[in-house]
């Protein structure tokens, strides 16, 4: 269903209810993983990734009295603040205290949860690696465990560095790693992960020279660094990585982003899997022209989850180097794009699924996978749910690998770029059906009244604005003279780490948050495009690297000529792969909702671009969003119907997630903000 133009009515509020009640507690067993009442121990929740929490403090009756607790701001904590860093530090609470990331240097903050107040601060020193890092403001936060009774904080900076630090004081834990040879860095608490990660492969061993901790990997042969914290599972740190974005990237070396598991207590090495199989290995076939000895990423820069029941760890990738050509390592390209199921104590691959072959259009996996079991035709299923920037979602037994409903090899598209080598087929889930659109054609388009789907379709035809999914790159001075090609669902999704989803545990239901936009480049000449990058990875220039492509107007008049939701809430009750319900993203401008060309129609509410920062509670799924005066909002939505039932104004925007925790009797909600949070509680 969509929402129509119309005012939103508030339920009036009760008064605020004092204490979580004990009919909670059995599900918070189950649904969390294990973590103590009222406590969010991972930015995920835990290591489900369901984003849920079965506090019920906050409800339906009083949401719309929530207030302004405290705000914090990275500028005011003793760390470097300089740079810009995004808003996708979410929080843990654990043991009382909020423990996050913050700051270009990814340092470590903990907080009163009570007030905000800073308790204490760690961050490392400054180093080439850490300058280098494309990804040093996109840290997400920090993993936590217990190791004999004292809480531990696990960071991974931008520089590739593992620290375990003391929760209670925030200083290194003594007996973990060693000492890296580097002014500044603390004797204990430390792994230098880059030594770990190219042992053994053969760009480095043939340099045969010294190891230089300050500037990690040769950039002439990669680059790693990280964007998401590490996951601890069974006494197990598994670290994911990321590299240098593909549509950035003009030559075809890197490293591969190994996944390294380390012991929580010591931190010693404990496995290494190898995301481009070698000779003799699973998969390696699917790398032709000998491409796995020195291209790279395959990256895991979303978050991972975890059962630790069943010994497994969940590791969705990124794909291969470089985003849209690819003609230097044809072959379908084994673990790109893909979600791997580890064993955590081994790092052995028990299954895998590859939801992406040969990936070049940035399908990257952006997101955690969410765990939760559901019941299908009257079995009881141990799913795992992977929600995809090509608008699909993944659906599995977490055990076997298997999929829930069948997966169908469908042919695509392909390509005439000169030495490119595209899959024939990709595989399609039968179910869920897509939450977002794929590809752009007719039924797209406005078709409020007859003059405006006829507007509608000549712009879209005259601006080359029709296009399938997967559709495949063109380079400059192709055959047909087009000056860009459209791919859609585009870079942002569908799904991305903007808005990972959430699901409720209870109910079997995922909530995703998309937004319906497309990406449009043009194939240039890599040595056009490499003089332009400073310090590029690798050596070796790419025949083709992406460029901007031609203009893209998606508008008549500043009227989109697409339907929306251009962004969307979605709900699919895994248990049957039906939808529910959709919602837009918040709502409309007014300038849309009085646009001249709408005026006296029943318009759907298209909502806005974007997505929605999340969290699924036992009696609520709240999301941010604006109304539309433009105010930023934290929404209070029914999780059975999706109508709204509160809406609080907030000082900022809330965006990537929401986290919420029980303190001295009170339930908070955390919204990470441009440069800090807000908290609100109940007054």
């Amino acid at each position: 269903m969509h929402a129509r133009f119309q005012p939103r009515r508030h339920l009036a509020s009760a008064r605020c209810l004092l204490a979580l009640t004990l009919a909670c507690a059995p599900l918070a067993a189950t649904a969390q993983g294990g973590n103590p009442p009222g406590e969010w121990r991972g930015i995920n929740g835990d290591a489900t990734s369901q984003r849920y929490s079965p506090l019920n403090q906050i409800n339906a009756a009083n949401a719309a009295n929530l207030k302004v607790a405290w705000e914090w701001k990275g500028a005011s904590a003793p760390i470097d603040s300089g740079g810009a860093t995004l808003p996708r530090n979410l929080p843990i609470y654990a043991r009382g205290k909020l423990i996050t990331t913050a700051g270009p240097k990814r340092a470590v903050v903990a907080m009163d949860p009570a007030t905000g107040k800073t308790l204490w601060t760690f961050q490392e020193p400054a180093t080439f690696r850490w300058e280098y890092s494309m990804r040093a403001s996109h840290g997400k936060g920090v993993a936590y465990a217990e190791i004999n009774g004292r809480g531990v904080v696990y960071i991974v900076t931008p520089g590739f560095f593992l620290h375990a630090l003391d929760a209670e004081t925030g200083k290194p834990l003594a007996g973990f790693g060693k000492a890296v040879p580097l002014n500044g860095f603390p004797a204990t608490g430390s792994v230098d992960m880059i030594p770990d990660l190219i042992k053994g492969w053969e760009p480095w061993e043939k340099r045969n020279e010294k190891y230089d901790p300050n500037i990690g990997i040769p950039i002439e042969i990669g680059y790693i660094t990280n964007s998401s914290p590490p996951i601890v599972v069974n006494g197990v740190v598994i670290v994911g990585n990321s590299a240098e974005q593909g549509y950035n990237q003009t030559r075809i070396e890197n490293v591969p982003g190994d996944i390294l598991a380390y012991d929580a207590r010591t931190g010693a090495l404990k496995w290494k899997f190898k995301v481009i199989p070698r000779p003799g290995e699973f998969g390696h076939e699917t790398w032709e022209n000998d491409a796995w000895r020195w291209t790279g990423d395959v990256s895991s820069w979303a978050p991972l989850s975890a059962d630790p029941q069943r010994g497994l760890v969940y590791i969705p990738t990124n794909g291969a180097t470089m985003d849209f050509y690819g003609g230097f390592r044809p072959g379908d390209n084994l673990f790109s794009t893909s979600l791997i199921a580890l064993d955590v104590q081994t790092g052995k691959r028990k299954w895998h699924y590859q939801l992406v072959k040969h990936d070049i259009w940035n399908y990257d996996t952006p997101v955690a996978p969410i765990l939760m079991d559901v019941n299908v035709g009257g079995r009881r299923i141990p799913g795992i749910f992977q929600a995809t920037k090509q608008a699909f979602v993944y659906s599995f037994n977490r055990e076997t690998g298997a999929p829930i409903w069948p997966m169908v090899d469908t042919p695509v598209p392909q390509s005439k770029v000169p030495g490119e080598k595209l899959s024939t087929t990709q595989p399609f889930p039968t179910k869920p059906a897509p939450f977002d659109f794929q590809g752009r054609n007719e039924s797209h388009l406005i078709d409020y009244t007859p003059e405006l789907k006829r507007l509608a379709l000549e712009h879209a035809t005259k601006n080359d604005l029709l296009s399938p999914f997967f559709n495949p790159p063109v380079q400059r001075g192709n055959a047909e003279g087009k000056t860009k090609f459209m791919y859609c669902p585009g870079d942002v999704g569908g799904v991305n780490i903007t808005g990972p989803p959430a699901a409720d545990p209870s109910t079997g239901v995922i909530f995703i948050t998309s937004t319906s936009g497309c990406g449009n480049r043009i194939l240039i000449p890599g040595a056009e495009r490499d003089p332009t990058i400073n310090r590029p990875t690798g050596k070796t220039i790419v025949d083709w690297t992406p460029g901007r492509g031609g203009a893209a107007p998606q508008t008549m008049d500043g009227l989109s000529i697409w339907k929306g939701p251009y962004g969307r809430i979605v709900a699919i009750d895994l248990n049957t792969g039906d939808h529910l319900w959709t919602i837009p993203n918040g709502d409309a401008s007014d300038e849309t909702r009085n646009h001249p060309a709408l005026r006296g129609l029943n318009v759907p509410d298209p909502g806005r671009a974007g997505h929605s920062a999340m969290l699924v509670t036992s009696t609520l799924l709240f999301a941010t969003g604006q109304t539309s005066d433009g105010k930023a909002n934290l929404f209070a939505i029914d999780k059975k119907t999706g109508k709204r039932v509160a809406a609080v104004v907030t000082p900022s925007r809330g965006e990537y997630g929401i986290m919420t925790y029980m303190h001295a009797g009170k339930q908070y909600i955390v919204l990470p903000v441009n440069g800090g949070y807000t908290a609100l509680s109940l007054p």
